[in-house]
């Protein structure tokens, strides 16, 4: 189930940087320093598969900073959200909700890079 979440935000790296590539976790940080003062010039973290004890979590931040994006999560995917920016997979997802999850993925890097914050 990892290896399977792992390639769905991989597809986001040649726009990104590995942060960290392990066999329990897989970040994508942003190439270019934040705009935002908070992040105090370093890059913002993209997305991120992790393991954990009962599920695998796909984290994806641009939905917790872009209502708009947010309103086009399929509701097949919305099952597996936990709070704003995060989804929980217990059991492997199917073929047609990896597509989803790759197209939610696609869209949130084009909108980080319309912005100029990749």
């Amino acid at each position: 189930m990892f290896a399977a979440l792992k390639a769905v935000l991989e597809s986001q790296a040649q726009r990104l940087a590995v942060k960290t590539d392990s066999s329990k976790q897989y970040e994508l940080v942003t190439r270019s320093a934040s705009p935002y003062p908070q992040h105090k010039g370093q890059s913002m973290w993209f997305g991120a598969v992790k393991t954990g004890k009962a599920y695998v979590s796909y984290h994806l931040m641009p939905l917790y900073m872009n209502g708009p994006l947010s309103k086009t999560i399929p509701a097949g995917l919305k099952k597996h959200m936990q709070g704003k920016s995060c989804f929980n997979f217990k059991t492997p997802p199917d073929a047609a909700l990896l597509d989803e999850l790759r197209q939610l993925t696609s869209r949130a890097a084009d909108s980080w890079a319309r912005q100029n914050l990749l």
